[in-house]
């Protein structure tokens, strides 16, 4: 019994580390400074798979970025570039007013991402929670339609990832 107590205690550090191990314990900003993992903790997390040459993506990223900015208290973007150059993805966040952190560009996690949640084009949002757990890989068509439809996706990721506080999450 003791051993199961103490495995119990360690459980929410062991469990954030997965979200540390899924993408790294230093991410980057627009300005290339890093950011720590640890201050997307609380949060649901959107993976955004883009690049600055793609059509699709900048269409749909000052989408996001409206989305991501009336919602920053409960939810936040990891950027998962696609550029050609740790150049194209900085000039890519300021252009677009990116204020949420980004894997760095000379990291395997990108690849690694991609790989792992199945990624076949771009751009794309995978929602996770604060423990690195999958909410859904169809984040982008979920908040694509109308504002209501948005702040209900969100509710419902938050919802899935137990941050569920009750309130209506305007």
């Amino acid at each position: 019994m003791k051993t199961l107590l103490s495995l119990l205690l360690l459980l929410p550090v062991t469990s954030f580390a997965s979200l540390e191990e899924l993408i790294g314990t230093e991410l980057v900003d627009a300005q290339g400074d890093k950011v720590e993992t640890s201050s997307l903790q609380g949060k649901v997390i959107g993976l955004y798979f883009s690049a600055s040459w793609c059509g699709p993506c900048k269409m749909f990223t000052p989408q996001l970025v409206e989305f991501r900015d009336r919602n920053d208290d409960k939810f936040e973007v990891v950027f998962v570039s696609s550029d050609r150059s740790a150049e194209d993805q900085q000039a890519y966040m300021k252009d677009y007013d990116m204020e949420w952190p980004a894997i760095p560009f000379d990291s395997p996690l990108r690849q690694e991402l991609g790989a792992k949640y199945g990624i076949r084009g771009i751009p794309s949002l995978v929602i996770i929670d604060d423990q690195g757990n999958l909410i859904t890989k169809d984040g982008r068509s979920e908040i694509s339609g109308s504002d209501s439809d948005a702040r209900k996706a969100l509710r419902d990721w938050r919802r899935a990832a137990g941050k569920d506080d009750g309130g209506d999450d305007d």
